[in-house]
């Protein structure tokens, strides 16, 4: 199960599901509601363009420090590379040249050029190290990941975190594993990128740090090449202590000035991040000690069951190689061969990705974002028992006695024969999951049904109003009144900018000023739901939506309107 030295064909691949990604994003964002911090990161990269502008009109006005701080000090708690390219993006791509017949969408479309590039790079990473068989499988894997599909349609932090952090340790090992000063440099400045992200970069000196140790440890135990191995760690280690930052400095006009107060105050946010609910086989948790389950079993309740069994036997068969080689090369029977170990770093990759969601006083309250840059690396695993699958194949073909099904076991019909098998189900979930990305569960647990049998959560951050707008803008009177509940502001009305909701409906912010209002289900916002029953004399929602029978919105009515 060796990999491929990449072509131009590959880069074609690669580019060619980059563009399919990214045209079904768009062609799927349409019906999507707005979440909650995207409302937050609008507003954000409203402020950003305004100061855009004026850089482009007056640079000289636009460094004064007063510029900088009133538009970068919005939402400064989190980094500025991916809110900038919101703005960016709205300023080219829609105001100047109206690519997007939604305004949203132009601040969607960079977290969507950042899906493609990550599913991009994952099929080159699988082919380089694993194969063209393990690249494209898991390329496909990790987009139909209804979480990750979800989430990649987004003005969110989540994918772009995991693209950059997936191109960062993808630098970090071609570093290890070529040396020269190309890749150390690649490596340096692509964890400049994540670092400006977000916070979730942090994890990856931690990462990188500790592989070298161990590869040091193996060379000495194998007798490898200890001196170039430290050569090669120093150089990459180096690029990435000092050209990260640098680049995190130089895209966050927000650090220029009070550098070192203003990053501890980034910092403290998020290491002492307060708690938000989140409901867990069925107990809502909001202070710690929170479950230690969390992260695995919500990966298992959500990530379709075919990809994780592959990636199971995926791990199982690189981890038998890899001791059977270590073994080997003890004894001296084989030459211990020079760079980094892939497997290694995947498997130590998934580990620093879920590691913090096993402690007790991590909040829980994003869900599977949290973890998913671990996806990449799931995938990869998978791509590689998916190669070891074709490979069994081609072997049982050959034993056949007759020549016109024995001929199948060259070239790439057997491939192409397994790989629309297995990821039938997986594209079949994630089809059906939109546009109730959150709500989906596997038939593991028995889909959304299932999930909210268990005490799963159905839904959060307010996103699924987008899922109802045909019934408002259907029944609400004009100028009538709609309680908005867990829908952000910035959202509700981008939903009118977008024209998918009627501009004289009026969002309000209490259920007894309001006509109509929504419930979005969550266990701990109940409280929400009995107001609507005592303030419109009734516990029969007017109109209900879900997925798969599950109710996950509802709006009540008030009687007579």
């Amino acid at each position: 199960m060796s990999g491929t030295k990449l072509t131009w064909k590959d880069d074609l691949v690669a580019a060619l599901l980059a563009g399919l990604v990214m045209v079904v994003l768009v062609a799927t964002v349409g019906n999507l509601g707005y979440a909650r911090d995207e409302g937050f990161y609008f507003h954000a990269a409203d402020s950003y363009r305004r100061w855009f502008e004026l850089l482009f009109e007056n640079p000289r006005a636009a460094f004064e420090p007063k510029a900088i701080d009133n538009a970068w000090r919005v939402n400064s708690e989190h980094p500025g590379l991916i809110k900038s390219l919101f703005a960016l993006s709205n300023l080219f791509l829609q105001k100047k040249w109206h690519l997007f017949a939604m305004e949203g969408t132009s601040y969607r479309f960079p977290g969507i050029f950042l899906a493609g590039a990550g599913v991009a790079l994952v099929y080159r990473w699988g082919t380089e190290a694993r194969g063209r068989i393990a690249g494209l499988f898991a390329a496909i894997a990790l987009f139909c990941m209804p979480n990750f599909f979800y989430h990649a349609h987004l003005a969110c932090f989540d994918v772009p975190v995991v693209t950059m952090f997936l191109l960062a340790t993808y630098c970090f090992w071609k570093a290890m594993r070529e040396g020269g000063s190309r890749w150390p440099i690649a490596a340096g400045l692509a964890f400049g990128l994540a670092l400006d992200t977000k916070h979730n970069a942090w994890f990856l000196p931690i990462l990188a740090v500790t592989y070298v140790a161990l590869c040091l440890v193996r060379d000495r135990l194998t007798g490898g090449d200890m001196k170039e191995t430290g050569r090669r760690a120093l150089a990459a280690l180096g690029a990435m202590a000092v050209l990260g930052p640098l680049v995190m400095y130089a895209l966050w006009p927000w650090i220029w000035r009070d550098t070192f107060a203003r990053l501890a105050a980034y910092a403290s946010f998020h290491l002492n991040h307060e708690y938000y609910n989140m409901e867990f086989l069925g107990r809502t948790y909001w202070t710690p000690p929170m479950p230690r389950l969390y992260a695995p079993l919500m990966t298992a309740a959500t990530v379709p069951t075919v990809t994780l069994a592959l990636f199971a036997l995926g791990l199982v068969v690189r981890s038998r190689a890899r001791i059977q080689a270590f073994l080997r090369a003890r004894a001296g029977k084989i030459a211990r061969r020079e760079g980094g170990e892939t497997d290694l770093l995947w498997l130590m990759a998934i580990g620093i990705s879920y590691g913090a969601w096993l402690l007790p006083k991590t909040p829980i309250f994003g869900g599977t974002k949290h973890w998913m840059q671990a996806y990449p690396f799931l995938a990869l695993f998978a791509g590689a028992g998916v190669s070891w699958l074709v490979s069994v194949l081609r072997v049982e073909l050959r034993k056949l006695k007759a020549g016109s099904v024995r001929k199948f076991a060259h070239g790439p019909a057997a491939a192409m024969a397994l790989l629309p098998v297995l990821l039938a189900a997986p594209i079949a979930e994630t089809a059906a999951s939109h546009p109730w990305g959150l709500s989906n569960y596997v038939p593991l647990v028995g889909g959304a049904k299932g999930a909210a049998t268990l005490g799963l959560n159905r839904t959060f951050w307010g996103y699924t109003t987008g899922a109802v707008v045909d019934y408002l803008n259907r029944e609400v009177p004009r100028g009538g009144t709609v309680y908005i509940h867990d829908t952000a502001w910035p959202s509700w009305d981008m939903l009118q900018k977008d024209g998918r909701l009627r501009k004289d409906i009026r969002g309000v912010g209490t259920v007894h000023e309001a006509e109509f209002a929504l419930y979005h289900h969550e266990q701990h916002m109940q409280g929400q739901e009995y107001q609507a029953w005592v303030a419109y004399g009734t516990v029969q929602p007017a109109h209900v939506a879900g997925l798969q029978g599950t109710p996950v919105i509802w709006i009540y009515r008030r009687k007579g309107r």
